[in-house]
């Protein structure tokens, strides 16, 4: 059976002492019936057994009285703070339900627990809690300020509780998270007291040895310390007085961890840190003479003592963004030592050490950051209200643009409000944004455009025939997301350029067509399209069919031949040749006998050899009227030569060579065999032995014992190419040599 949880009679002692300083410390501010309430809740834990200590061995009811002392004593919370800390633990045990505490205690109480609620239930995600992301999401999810100033306060109650502890292990994790949790989230709300506290404490706790040789060597120099600052304001003291300003003088020691600091910055020993004090000048003076009194000091002081110009710090004219107001000057004193003074009123130095809580006459200064908005907000609640009824209903708009969400691994990233899955997915990685096809937010499956909320867990999931769309502009939200979808559709479009212009090449190949750049763009923009890249992923999102493309190609093609042969383009046909002199002749009317002669003679006519059927001189050839009035040379069995005798008859022109070849032509020879040793080498053999041919390249491919290559040979004229093709299908092995 387990054992039943007891208090010791020191803690009973304790508890007893701060139930009655809390009584005190909290007057009026409690209701009649919280205190038997409370009593009951706390009783009937206790009895059924439902409460136990914690990891350092703690009493959780004295530790959560000596945090509510703590909060009344340094910050000045009342009855709903100090309700809210004793319940909190019975809440997440699952002994006291919200509604419940709203039933017995009030709605703000049930808020306060609420948002301690939500904050304990950010842990259990075990993120990567140094970060400046982390701080800001505490911020944005506790709602309400005093859930903040709970846990700091709480933080500093335990550092102080766990010096004797054996659980070194949790006492170092404690100590780490106040470092770089903690003590900036006091700093950030003005708590200097509270802060250099767990920054004094974090030392202890994680670097031991440097903490207490600081303390010591603190100690050791106590007794001169203080009596330098006697020294150093005795006359300063003596001159207020005798210029009626009213104030108290005292020194004030730097931090353990401050000078810790100094130390490690300027790589020095404690002996070579000079400024282990500071003296803070506090004034008693009216809210409108704040300023006029705190110069006059400080001119009073310049007068005495060197000042260091380049050390004043002014936080009269322009407040920090936390509210923190005071006047720092660095003078040469006594002894030639550096002094710094710290000059303030009763109403500033208040602020300094009780931060956000002080009851703040006057409003602040305005900041840049959504934190600074938030705590002026704050301030004008504090100056309108002596209590914190008002925070009842104040609900914290901090960050309010941004949202914060982990990865799957516990990592924190900031985006700003109306974020997406997307956003998220660009901002792990181009490739992994790409490829999104929607997520999951704490397990549960979203879309690609479903918005972040602060606190999610988010997963990417991707999809790897996912590509990026055009509408994915405006599902992501962030520049760096919007700036990578269009990079990766400019990306998508070349590929989509290219792949959708081989596949068009291939076709007009296939149907023997030559295409024009100039023709293609009008038909691009007949079509319908201002942009030349929507034309291509049509094609390649087969919206559009290639062989409808090249069908309308041709008719385009032909639409402006049409036109030219109507005025310009008739000139090519405007030629009669005579056959006996192959002089050109112009002539109007094309007949039946009319035709071209090809001979080294020919002048005034622009013509060139088909690249579809390679003809040489002694084919049977035909001219064929190009767009551009010059004439394609076709041999008569040319693939092409059915379907434009079909539907180009009228740019049909008679051609025949006449006298002697001109030139060696260019042609191309399918040879197949057995792949025998040595055979190849007997082909080109036989064709460097004739004469007046050039072989220009060979390319033999060999498979299943058998051979296939082209020939590019130059040649004078058909007699030529027939003597070589009977030569070569003489060779030993060749089954067959065509000409292509």
């Amino acid at each position: 059976m387990e054992e039943k949880f007891k208090f010791t009679d020191e803690e009973k002692l304790q508890l007893g002492e701060i139930a009655t300083r809390l009584r005190k410390l909290m007057g009026d501010s409690l209701k009649p019936e919280d205190e038997s309430n409370l009593r009951q809740q706390l009783e009937a834990e206790i009895s059924d057994n439902k409460i136990s200590r914690d990891i350092f061995g703690l009493n959780p009811i004295l530790l959560s009285f000596q945090t509510a002392e703590l909060e009344l004593e340094e910050i000045g919370m009342k009855r709903e703070c100090v309700l809210a800390i004793m319940l909190y633990n019975s809440i997440i045990s699952g002994n006291l339900s919200l509604e419940r505490t709203e039933q017995l205690f009030g709605k703000s109480v049930a808020q306060i627990i609420h948002g301690l609620v939500r904050i304990h239930e950010l842990y259990t995600k075990t993120p990567v809690i140094e970060s400046e992301n982390f701080r800001n999401l505490l911020l944005s999810f506790a709602e309400d300020m005093r859930v903040i100033l709970i846990m700091i306060t709480d933080r500093v109650n335990l550092m102080r509780q766990i010096r004797d502890t054996d659980n070194t292990e949790a006492k170092l994790r404690v100590a780490e998270e106040a470092s770089y949790l903690y003590a900036p989230l006091a700093h950030k709300l003005g708590l200097y007291k509270l802060k250099s506290e767990l920054e004094d404490l974090s030392l202890k706790y994680l670097e031991h040895d440097a903490y207490y040789m600081i303390k010591d060597k603190l100690n050791a120099t106590k007794r001169s310390r203080d009596a330098y600052i006697e020294k150093f304001i005795t006359p300063i003291d003596e001159k207020l007085k005798q210029m009626g300003i009213k104030c108290h003088i005292k020194g004030r020691t730097k931090s353990i961890h401050s000078i810790w600091q100094k130390m490690k910055k300027q790589q020095c020993g404690f002996e070579g840190i000079y400024d282990l004090f500071a003296i803070r000048i506090i004034i008693d003076s009216p809210y409108d003479q704040e300023k006029m009194l705190c110069w006059q000091t400080y001119s009073l002081i310049t007068d005495m003592y060197q000042p260091n110009p380049k050390r004043l710090r002014d936080w009269l004219s322009v407040p920090k963004s936390n509210g923190y107001e005071s006047l720092h000057i660095t003078v040469l004193g006594p002894e030639q030592k550096w002094v710094e003074v710290q000059i303030r009123t009763e109403r500033m130095d208040e602020i300094a050490e009780r931060g956000l809580a002080a009851h703040w006459r006057y409003k602040g200064i305005k900041g840049e950051s959504g934190l600074d908005e938030w705590l002026n907000n704050i301030r004008t609640a504090l100056e309108n209200s002596d209590d914190m009824q008002l925070m009842d209903q104040f609900k914290m708009d901090l960050y309010e643009d941004e949202v914060f969400v982990f990865t799957p691994k516990g990592d924190l990233l900031k985006f700003p409000k109306g974020a997406t899955i997307l956003d998220f997915a660009y901002h792990i990685h181009s490739g992994v944004g790409n490829k999104c096809v929607g997520g999951k937010i704490n397990g549960r499956n979203v879309p690609i455009r479903e918005p972040l909320r602060s606190g999610d867990t988010v997963e990417i999931l991707t999809q790897n025939n996912q590509t990026p769309k055009r509408d994915w502009l405006n599902i992501v939200q962030t520049s760096r997301g919007k700036a990578k979808v269009r990079q990766a559709l400019k990306e998508t479009q070349v590929k989509d350029g290219l792949f959708a212009k081989e596949i068009l090449e291939r076709r007009f190949k296939n149907r023997k067509v030559d295409v024009e750049e100039s023709i293609m763009s009008h038909l691009i923009k007949r079509m319908g399209f201002k942009e030349t890249s929507d034309f291509y992923k049509q094609i390649v999102d087969n919206k559009l069919d290639a062989n409808d493309v090249v069908d309308r190609y041709i008719e385009e093609r032909d639409r402006e031949l049409n036109q030219k042969m109507a005025g310009v383009v008739r000139s090519a046909e405007e030629f009669s040749f005579d056959a006996q002199s192959g002089q050109a002749v112009s002539y109007n009317n094309i007949g039946n006998d009319d035709e071209l002669v090809i001979d080294q003679n020919l002048k005034g006519v622009d013509y060139s050899l088909a690249q579809c059927c390679h003809p040489i001189y002694g084919d049977p050839i035909f001219g064929f009227v190009t767009v551009s009035g010059g004439i394609k040379i076709h041999c008569q069995n040319c693939p092409n030569a059915p379907e434009l005798r079909k539907r180009f008859g009228y740019r049909i022109v008679k051609a025949r060579w006449s006298g002697k070849g001109q030139s060696q032509y260019n042609i191309t020879l399918r040879i197949v065999g057995n792949d025998d040793l040595g055979i190849v080498n007997n082909i080109t053999s036989i064709i460097s032995k004739e004469e007046k041919i050039v072989m220009k390249s060979i390319n033999i491919d060999s498979h299943d014992g058998l051979f296939s290559g082209n020939l590019n040979v130059l040649v004078d004229d058909t007699s030529k190419l027939e003597s070589l093709l009977k030569k070569l299908r003489t060779v030993k092995g060749v089954k067959s040599v065509a000409r292509l």
